[in-house]
């Protein structure tokens, strides 16, 4: 790979425009290095589900090695690259393979993530993680700090919008004045849409014999395999997941997060349905408070899951038709107007019908430039020597942060008070586990 440094800016405008890569032989770059044109190396880690997903968007370059500990989820994966390598342990992976790999993908369940990912860093990897970035706080961080350490090393977290259109027209919109000073966002989601408010089951069941119970255990403290913990149903378990703001916040909350430049918020006040220990309830709200920074006025953020909806603004004439999507959405409000979006930030568009119109008809220049989707950014990003949309350090890591923050005031049941500048709870104690929790004998960061 080239080690000329290309401003992320300029060279993604350049993609967008069609620019080519130069095709530089491999003798002028010197042994080991790879001219930009090379197609790259790729070892996958988790291959079923949303890992399915991510293989397909690495298809371009040469899927070397697959990763998955129940090799049934993974099926369809390997029979589509039946060339590639095959293992349950990416430990083992890493360890046997790591000269024949560029680039690393992580789609595991959320409490895998740190593990994998500071695997591939120390490997020297490039490295794509799914959304949230870490199932902890202190996992993020060490994320972010090792990231630092590897400038070189080129990171994308897996929020899709936030290489969408959508989410940069918001930003063109909102830096455009289209909304005046913006006040408010709120932010609701079917999810979960999984078994949530639920205790741990007791009913004896046997492992499936394709699933390796152990290595999906991973750091996770140990106990009897069910079918309430895997496939899927991991992400309502505090010990597995992050609950509903876990898995959507990181895409519904990225445009707010990006236009108006937070950090961390002041305050955050909660309610939910009844908490039970060891899962997340079954519906919340969740305000979040950002006092002002710079020439940004202070914002009030709201996070409605369980199908819980913001009521509908004046705008609306139809309420039965309120919100424009079921599944999730977005709502800004500013003292000259409002918009919706999609929790990915697509299809924007403000509520008033005839300045919408007007917007769309004559809108404000591009800014901020279009790109494929999130995987041909972040291969182009390695090719180049840049780093991602959603580098860790840069944008996933702080997002997480905040994202998570919210799910300690769930846990805790209670409204928390927070140094904007460290993100510090400061009104309550928070048990230590939750933050920087311990990893069983063989797994570490």
């Amino acid at each position: 790979m080239s080690s000329k440094r290309i401003p992320r800016r300029r060279f993604v405008g350049d993609v967008a425009a069609g620019a080519a890569f130069t095709i530089v032989p491999r003798h002028v770059l010197g042994r080991g290095y790879r001219p930009p044109s090379d197609t790259l190396s790729v070892a996958c880690i988790g291959v079923g589900g949303m890992g399915r997903n991510d293989v397909r968007g690495m298809t371009g370059e040469t899927i070397y090695a697959l990763c998955d500990v129940d090799w049934r989820q993974a099926e369809d994966a390997f029979t589509t690259h039946s060339q590639a390598k095959r293992y349950k342990d990416f430990r083992e992976m890493l360890a046997k393979d790591a000269a024949n790999i560029d680039l690393v993908t992580v789609s595991t369940p959320d409490h895998a993530h740190a593990a994998a990912v500071m695997a591939a860093l120390r490997a020297g990897k490039h490295v794509y993680c799914q959304k949230p970035l870490a199932r902890t706080l202190g996992e993020v961080r060490t994320i972010m700090a090792e990231s630092t350490r590897r400038p070189r090393q080129v990171t994308q977290m897996g929020n899709q919008g936030h290489a969408g259109e959508g989410t940069r027209q918001i930003r063109e919109w909102v830096e455009a004045g289209a909304i005046g000073t913006v006040r408010e966002v709120h932010f609701w989601t079917d999810r979960p849409i999984w078994p949530q408010a639920i205790e741990r089951p007791t009913e004896v069941h046997n492992v499936p014999a394709t699933l390796d119970w152990d290595l999906w255990l991973g750091p996770a403290a140990a106990r009897p395999y069910h079918p309430a913990y895997a496939p899927f149903r991991w992400r309502g378990w505090w010990d597995f997941g992050t609950g509903a703001l876990g898995d959507i916040a990181c895409h519904a909350m990225d445009a707010a997060f990006w236009v108006l430049g937070f950090k961390y918020p002041s305050r955050i006040e909660v309610e939910s349905t009844p908490l039970f220990s060891e899962t997340a309830p079954r519906s919340s709200r969740i305000v979040y408070q950002f006092p002002a920074r710079g020439q940004r006025a202070p914002v009030t953020c709201v996070w409605r899951d369980g199908s819980l909806r913001p009521p509908g603004p004046p705008e609306v004439d139809d309420l039965a038709a309120w919100p424009p999507w079921d599944d999730g959405g977005q709502l800004w409000i500013g003292d000259d107007g409002k918009l919706v979006a999609n929790m990915y930030g697509q299809n924007p568009r403000l509520l008033d019908a005839k300045r919408d119109a007007e917007l769309k008809a004559s809108p404000p220049p591009v800014k901020y430039p279009r790109v494929e989707n999130v995987y041909a950014e972040w291969i182009a990003a390695c090719k180049a020597g840049t780093q991602g949309g959603s580098s860790f350090a840069g944008h996933a890591g702080p997002l997480t942060e905040m994202v998570l923050l919210g799910n300690l005031a769930v846990r805790a049941g209670r409204n928390l008070e927070l140094d904007p500048e460290t993100g510090a709870v400061k009104n309550a104690s928070i048990p230590a586990e939750w933050i920087t929790p311990t990893y069983r004998e063989g797994w570490t960061l």
